[in-house]
């Protein structure tokens, strides 16, 4: 995705009557494009382009443009369109002296605004012939000398077939009543060109997704300029295969990942343009003879809850799902939560009423504890920028919508879900416990190391080697406060690298970066979880087995079989804080104030720095925990427990309890722990074996990860999942007595029960590496 940012949709309260007498004006452009074929078509584009214009500027009722915020907003828009209108001075190389052609991306932009503000109320200049006029005539110069049909398509395709025609589009709906018959027509006949029907006959290359979507929102526009029922039908249509879950490539998948390039975790990029795009379209095809009804569609209402909301944590949607867009501007993770959640209150508009009112307490909750960045207080703020046609997912609507939300004594702030949700299509984790949260990004050879791309995100190489973000309370802005231009590109938390230097963009293009590896993912029960990544390096010799076993108030990470051969250290990095907090070593642990603490088992030695480092014209305080494994090493290791949150006191007590989790197993074949207070036992089987344990040693037949939990009422449960995806067949066992299995899985083929348990499961491979639960009933231990 490349171009302007977009807006959400508005409301307006109390509007004049001249707000409602353009409509009338529409039959110019529509005329200008397509013949009228009876009072029946005529009605159905009326609806359209009545809704076009209600559901992207609001619908009367929404706010009272005489109250503040918006009072002060609308009146800068007109202030602001008043200076555009009177300083156009079209000639053959601008509209705007500061414009020089072709500014693909800001003269439209500017021409939109000066449409809202024509048709928003409040502005000074609601309905003003004057600078509807001008709208009218700026848009004619601009296709008559940049936009044309005769025009060649350079630089980003972005702009020519969905920024710059989306952005003319929309000013000539909203500016109508003055555009002349020629002016639409030469319009109409130059979106052709660029956007011709064709565009969307393949669901291919840079048509899916977010990009289809917008495609769509193109062809609809130009139906509704052109009163052509057979493109509003085609815009409907062709959504279809965004709504289809897929199995490699871009889309959703039925684990909740959501990618785009091919490779690229996106719900914190593309994720919100589709969804606002969507929830636009849903609610301006309501009700006309191309509403929506592809059953598929549901998709779009599970995403919410399954593919997006999983990703923001306190208003901010996390960096692991933000492709190149991570180091744009500081607090872009709040910016992207705050388009999500303007997404979702759109989309709820017209969803069932259960969805409506979970979605409403959801994003209530995101507001109440967003406070590094206060989602309302940023949402007013953007309002502007939005209102003019430059700014994404923070307009009045949003804030209109979100205050009444806040206002609603009957919603609820629905709090943070506890619980470990794993996306092994897209090589993620997220784990929420009590006062903290976590997530890991790893790479696959389905999931890109990270991406670069339009010059963007440089050096984020290492993103995708096992990066470990986490939270305790607090910490909101710790990922946004310009970490990414200063934090050290390889010291990234929780990830093991060679430290040979790499080239900005190393690797490739547009996520093409993708490693070998097959064995990444994991198994959880929804609570716990056993996660595991064969790591290659980077344009790196580096190999490592890397496994996260993530638990109520910690995650045991341990790391295996590390070897390279570049002739220069190699690290695993423990932690990376942006902090100038106190930090405190003790023996086989440290303690970082106001974060957490780290555990250390005895023979490693834990290796630290305090710095300031400057980047991108700012400084930040860093502490640094690494382990060095040494120049070249072969089969290194290394074992450490995060715990986030945790006081200094509570640290050196889990330091001095080193039964609390036992490694059963860390080597390039298993890798496994054993927490007998939480009845855990967890294991990544790298390679079929047995791993022994107190609570009965487990073995799998094949490469596999297996979690075992005894829940202490006298029941367990046995979790198996195949990260490489496949397995035709696998055949687990636990040592342990087991009366009976309580509840089985479709793919349990074969259950021994007695002196120890043994489970034989069938295909895997076609589940994509989610996870199988069976529950058993233990027997009683013998007399």
């Amino acid at each position: 995705m490349k171009g302007p940012d977009r807006a959400d949709n508005l409301r307006v309260k109390g509007p004049s009557r001249r707000l409602f007498l353009q409509f009338s004006g529409l039959a110019a452009l529509v005329a200008a494009c397509a013949p009228r074929d009876g009072k029946a078509h005529d009605d159905a584009f009326a609806v359209l382009r009545r809704r076009w214009v209600e559901i992207t500027l609001g619908h009367p009722g929404t706010f009272d443009a005489e109250r503040e915020p918006y009072r002060t907003r609308l009146a800068r828009l007109g202030a602001e369109a008043r200076r555009h209108r009177d300083t156009m001075a079209p000639t053959a190389r601008s509209l705007w002296p500061d414009l020089p052609f072709p500014s693909l991306g800001a003269t439209p932009a500017r021409l939109r605004a000066m449409a809202r503000a024509y048709a928003l109320p409040g502005t000074g200049l609601t309905a003003e012939p004057g600078l509807g006029t001008a709208v009218a005539t700026g848009i004619g110069h601009y296709v008559r000398h940049v936009y044309a049909v005769d025009a060649e398509q350079t630089g980003n395709w972005w702009d020519w077939q969905i920024g710059t025609p989306r952005a003319l589009l929309d000013a000539a709906v909203l500016a109508a009543p003055h555009l002349t018959d020629a002016q639409g027509a030469a319009l109409c006949e130059a979106v052709d060109t660029f956007v011709p029907e064709s565009r969307l006959d393949d669901y291919e290359g840079n048509s899916t997704g977010a990009n289809r979507v917008d495609l769509c929102t193109v062809t609809l526009l130009r139906a509704i300029a052109g009163a052509d029922p057979r493109r509003a039908a085609l815009a409907a249509s062709a959504l279809s295969p965004v709504f289809r879950y897929v199995t490699e490539g871009d889309g959703f998948y039925r684990d909740g990942s959501f990618v785009q390039h091919g490779s690229v975790p996106y719900q914190g990029g593309y994720g919100p343009v589709l969804l606002t795009g969507l929830a636009t379209l849903f609610a301006v095809l309501r009700g006309t003879p191309w509403e929506i009804t592809d059953p598929a569609a549901r998709t779009v209402l599970d995403a919410v809850d399954r593919a997006f909301a999983p990703f923001v944590h306190d208003g901010a949607c996390m960096d692991l799902v933000r492709g190149r867009g991570v180091d744009r501007r500081p607090f872009g993770d709040h910016r992207r939560g705050r388009e999500i959640a303007a997404a979702v209150l759109l989309l709820a508009e017209t969803a069932p009423e259960a969805e409506r009112a979970r979605w409403r307490a959801m994003v209530k909750g995101w507001a109440v504890r967003d406070t590094a960045k206060p989602m309302l207080r940023a949402a007013e703020g953007a309002a502007q920028g939005a209102a003019q046609g430059t700014a994404q997912g923070g307009d009045l609507a949003f804030h209109a919508r979100l205050a009444a939300v806040l206002r609603d004594a009957t919603v609820p702030a629905a709090a943070e879900p506890a619980g470990h949700r794993l996306f092994p299509m897209s090589a993620r984790a997220v784990h929420r416990a009590a006062g903290w949260c976590a997530a890991l990004s790893m790479a696959s050879s389905r999931v890109a190391h990270y991406e670069y791309g339009n010059g963007e995100n440089l050096r984020g190489w290492h993103t995708g080697s096992g990066m470990l973000y986490w939270w305790a309370r607090g910490h909101g802005d710790h990922y946004s406060d310009a970490f990414w231009p200063t934090v050290d590109p390889y010291r990234l938390p929780g990830t093991t690298v060679s430290t040979r230097r790499l080239p900005g963009g190393a690797g490739g293009e547009w996520g093409d970066t993708r490693p070998p590896a097959e064995w990444v993912g994991g198994a959880t029960d929804g609570v716990y979880a056993a996660v595991g990544q064969h790591l290659y390096g980077l344009e790196s010799t580096l190999e490592a087995f890397k496994s996260w076993f993530f638990l109520d108030d910690a995650v045991v990470c341990l790391g295996a079989g590390i070897t390279c051969r570049d002739g220069v250290p190699v690290e695993t990095v423990v932690d990376n804080r942006r902090t100038g907090a106190r930090f405190t070593p003790g023996t086989g642990w440290a303690h970082l104030e106001g974060h957490g603490g780290y555990v250390v088992p005895a023979g490693q030695s834990l290796r630290t720095l305090r710095e300031d480092r400057t980047g991108a014209g700012v400084t930040r305080a860093y502490v640094t925990l690494w382990l060095d494994h040494g120049v070249d090493p072969d089969a290194a290791g290394y074992v450490y427990h995060l715990l986030p949150g945790a006081s200094r006191a509570g640290t050196a007590a889990r330091a001095a309890d080193p039964g609390w989790a036992r490694v059963l197993a860390n080597t390039s074949a298993q890798q496994g722990v054993e927490v007998p207070s939480l009845g855990v036992t967890a294991v990544n089987f790298w390679a079929g074996g047995r791993v022994g344990g107190r609570a009965g040693a487990l073995t799998a037949s094949d490469p596999c990860a297996l979690l075992v939990r005894d829940l202490g009422d006298g029941t367990a449960t046995v979790t198996v999942a195949d990260p490489r995806r496949a397995l035709d067949g696998l055949t687990v066992t636990w040592d342990r007595p087991v009366a009976a299995v309580t509840r089985e899985h479709p793919l349990l083929d074969r259950a021994e029960t007695g002196a120890r348990l043994t489970l034989a499961f069938g295909a895997l491979a076609g589940r994509e590496g989610a996870s199988c639960t069976v529950t058993v009933r233990l027997a009683a231990p013998a007399a």
